[in-house]
């Protein structure tokens, strides 16, 4: 096997017999010392485990022990001992052995021993690097951003890093809320804690409670065992309330005492359970608004936006736009095993041009699907979806009465209008149709027809 385990112990006859045990039946590799100094001056070969004899000369196996949890507080180490005495082995344990034998050592027990202890120091190790990727991954310096309104939110998120104060995060659908939450908690003094998301919009409202606050086996027809909470999931960490603006209001009171008395109780259950999670939430809509009309709590919306940050969307941070653009490209040619060099000054022109209602999410997909398409080592004007390219025609073409003119350029609301009325018209009237000419959701189709006032019948 290519673990190293170092041996230490002063008793040569010893020596030899753990050695012809762990490398020569059990395949390790191995390296013998008779002292502590010895050893410790060879740590930097990073060992993966290490028996230690407790009664060594010199620097002896307890102090020896503390000296390698200041090199590696993971590194497993196996106490090994002649005395069997009780209290030794204990501050052995306490100092952070591993575990601990006494002599004669019974090999049928060391072997599994050692064996355990391995597989668990490789999965710490793979657990710190998974850290350390996570850590990297939500580093300010991987938001993409060249503009100064995300320059004011970076301000903004420096300032919740290292307390606990509740954030509400405002923004558009696909403006990157739930990335800012991830930054701020895994930069914050939580991040080694848990990250959990409730996605609010997603969870139909009578499984809500149940899925925030868990529930008690038989309380409702289902339950067959119990069931963990994301509040007692999250504990000591965040939870990140997604979209909380679609939470029913009745549920809303529960949430607020859980938040405000830091306890609540499972679906069927009568005990309070404690619970430490710092609140992050994101929102979509005017929460101001929904409290004026009764639609969520006042109480709630002010507990949640005690300190709020708001997301502008692509359309108003237009600086961003080509610099995003480039990053998913390099994003997309490892993904796809392509090397597309960026774009043709037309396209860029139209990325630049167009608003991008869908935001970041939005061109996300389209450049990945243009990457995908393209056959040239750039990506072209005809590679992007037709709604892009249809609206760049009509700022063109298109003058204020509809009239083909060549001299004049459209407002960019217009130029939606305009290639909303003509796929409508072109469609006749046939709205799923429109919406698969204009690669967009119905929704969205409906929304800019009521905005724009637009006729199905008569557009």
């Amino acid at each position: 096997m290519d673990k190293l385990i170092f041996i230490v112990d002063d008793q040569a006859p010893i020596l030899r017999l753990i050695t012809y045990w762990v490398g020569e039946k059990w395949n390790y590799k191995v390296k013998t010392f008779d002292t502590a100094e010895q050893m410790l001056a060879s740590l930097q070969l990073k060992p993966d485990l290490i028996l230690l004899d407790i009664m060594l000369p010199g620097i002896s196996g307890i102090e020896a022990l503390k000296e390698i949890k200041k090199f590696d507080h993971r590194l497993p180490v196996i106490m090994l001992s002649a005395q069997g005495r009780v209290d030794v082995a204990l501050e052995a344990l306490k100092l952070g052995a591993y575990d601990y034998f006494p002599k004669p050592i019974d090999t049928q027990r060391l072997e599994p021993a050692i064996r355990n202890a391995l597989k668990n120091y490789d999965l710490e190790k793979e657990l710190e690097r998974a850290r350390e990727n996570v850590s990297q991954t939500y580093s300010f310096s991987n938001i993409i951003s060249a503009d100064d309104k995300m320059q004011e939110v970076f301000k903004l998120m420096t300032k919740v890093l290292d307390n606990d104060i509740t954030v509400l995060i405002h923004g558009e659908s696909g403006t990157g809320k739930e990335l800012i939450a991830k930054a701020i908690h895994f930069n914050g003094i939580r991040k080694e804690l848990p990250f959990v998301v409730v996605n609010c919009a997603s969870i139909p409202r009578d499984l809500m409670e149940s899925e925030l606050f868990g529930h008690e086996k038989g309380s409702f027809t289902g339950a067959h065992q119990r069931k963990l909470g994301k509040f007692e999931l999250a504990d000591k960490g965040t939870l990140f309330l997604d979209e909380v603006g679609e939470m029913d209001i009745g549920l809303q009171s529960k949430l607020l005492r859980a938040i405000q008395q830091k306890e609540f109780e499972r679906v069927g259950g009568t005990e309070s359970i404690k619970c430490d999670v710092r609140i992050i939430s994101a929102t979509n809509r005017d929460l101001k608004q929904a409290v004026d009309e009764k639609l969520f709590r006042e109480d709630l919306f002010y507990r949640l936006n005690s300190f709020p940050i708001i997301l502008p969307p692509l359309r108003e941070r237009r600086s961003d736009i080509i610099v995003l653009a480039k990053h998913f490209v390099e994003h997309f040619n490892k993904k796809h095993n392509k090397n597309v060099q960026g774009f043709s000054s037309k396209a860029t022109r139209l990325m630049f041009d167009y608003d991008w209602p869908g935001n970041i999410r939005e061109m996300e997909n389209t450049i990945e699907r243009s990457l995908i398409l393209t056959e040239n080592d750039k990506i072209e004007a005809e590679d992007l979806p037709p709604h892009i390219r249809a609206l760049s025609n009509a700022a063109l073409n298109i003058s204020n009465d509809g009239q083909l003119n060549t001299e004049n350029t459209l407002p960019f609301e217009k130029i939606k209008e305009l290639a909303i009325r003509n796929a409508i018209k072109v469609t006749k009237g046939n709205i799923f149709e429109a919406a698969k000419k204009l690669e967009l959701g119905r929704a969205t189709i409906y929304r800019l027809m009521a905005k724009y006032n637009i006729d199905p019948e008569n557009p």
